[in-house]
C-alpha cells in the first residue's frame, strides 16, 4: 500500500476575522505558504480547524476552497468526523462532491461506543465512501482509545487505509504497528513524538506545529523516516519547548495566538475556545523569542 504522505502534514487552522466568519483569504495565504514550504499534505476542518464549531456549509466551502487552492499540488484531506455515524457519512459525501483526497474520521465522542461499534461504525463509512479513510484516534479529546486488535479488524477494509495516532502510549503504538504490518500507515498526531513514532515506523505526522514552522516540520519529520536520527532528535529537543507552548493550553487557541504573534493573522478561535490566558500568552512569547535565537 502506497501512503498517502510521507512527512509533515499540516493539521491547517481555520482562519477567522474578528466577528468570528471564515477569513477566507487569510486561508488561502496559509495554503500556500504550506505548499512553498514543501509540506506533504494538508488537513482542513479537523481539530485544529475547529471542525466541530462549523456548521456544514461552512465545512463544505472550506473544503471546496482548499481543493480549488491546493489544485492537486498536495492531497487534501477533510474533517469529516461526528459522533453520529450518518452525519458523518452526510459530511463526508459532501467532501468527496467538492474533491477530497481522503478523509480524517474521528472516532466517536461524548456518546462514545465499544470496540465493536468502532468496527461498525468505521465499516459502514468505508463501505459507502469512494475516497480513503485515515482512522484518527485522540482519546484525550473523545474518551475513546483504538485498541491496537481494533486497527487489525479494521485494516482488512480495502477503503480504510490509515491511522492518525495521538494516543501517546508509544508502547500501544508500537504494538499497533507490529500488528497491522504494511495494512495500515500510521501517523503521528503528537509533534512531541514525532520523531520517536517515525523511528518505530509511522510515515510522518498531522501536525499542529506545521502551521507555524512548515519548512522545519517537514526537515524534522523527513529526517525521521530516512533514518537520520542524530538530526531528528536534535530538530524534536529544539524544538520542544515551543512545542510544549502550543499545547499549554486547548489547541488551537496557543497555535492560533502564536501565528498571530508571529505575523500571520488567522483571527481568535470560536466559543467555547477563547484566547489563551495573560500568563499562557507570556510563555508562548517566550518560547517563540527562545527558538528563533537558537535558529540564530
Amino acid at each position: 500500500m502506497n501512503p498517502l504522505f510521507i512527512g509533515s502534514c499540516a493539521a491547517l487552522v481555520t482562519p477567522l476575522h474578528e466577528d468570528k466568519t471564515i477569513n477566507f483569504d487569510q486561508f488561502a495565504k496559509c495554503i500556500e505558504d504550506q505548499i512553498a514550504n514543501k509540506t506533504s499534505a494538508v488537513v482542513v476542518c479537523g481539530t485544529t480547524g475547529e471542525g466541530a464549531t462549523l456548521s456544514l456549509q461552512e465545512r463544505a466551502k472550506l473544503f471546496a476552497f482548499a481543493v480549488h487552492e491546493v489544485r492537486g499540488r498536495v492531497p487534501v484531506i477533510c474533517g469529516t468526523g461526528s459522533n453520529s455515524t450518518s452525519l458523518c457519512l452526510e459530511t463526508a459525501k459532501l467532501a468527496e462532491t467538492c474533491g477530497a483526497d481522503a478523509h480524517l474520521i474521528v472516532t466517536p465522542y461524548y456518546n462514545k461506543t465499544s470496540q465493536a461499534g468502532l468496527i461498525a461504525h468505521y465499516k459502514t463509512l468505508a463501505d459507502a465512501l469512494k475516497k480513503p479513510i485515515i482512522l484518527y484516534n485522540v482519546p484525550s479529546r473523545t474518551g475513546m482509545n483504538i485498541q491496537p486488535e481494533t486497527y487489525r479488524a479494521l485494516a482488512k477494509h480495502r477503503n480504510i487505509v490509515a491511522v492518525k495516532e495521538a494516543d501517546p502510549d508509544i508502547a500501544k503504538l508500537t504494538r499497533a504497528i507490529a500488528l497491522c504490518g504494511d495494512d495500515l500507515t500510521f501517523y503521528s498526531g503528537n509533534d512531541d513524538l514525532a520523531v520517536a513514532a517515525c523511528a518505530l515506523g509511522c510515515k510522518g505526522t498531522i501536525s499542529v506545529l506545521a502551521n507555524l514552522l512548515p519548512a522545519y516540520s517537514q526537515e524534522m519529520n523527513m529526517a525521521a523516516i530516512e533514518g537520520n536520527n542524530e538530526k531528528a532528535a536534535a530538530m524534536q529537543k529544539d524544538a520542544m519547548p515551543l512545542i510544549d507552548v502550543l499545547f499549554c493550553t486547548v489547541n488551537p487557541m496557543p497555535v492560533k495566538y502564536a501565528m498571530t504573534r508571529c505575523g500571520i493573522p488567522v483571527g481568535p478561535c470560536r466559543l467555547p475556545l477563547t484566547a489563551p490566558s495573560a500568563k499562557e500568552k507570556t510563555a508562548i512569547d517566550a518560547a517563540l523569542e527562545a527558538f528563533q535565537s537558537r535558529l540564530k
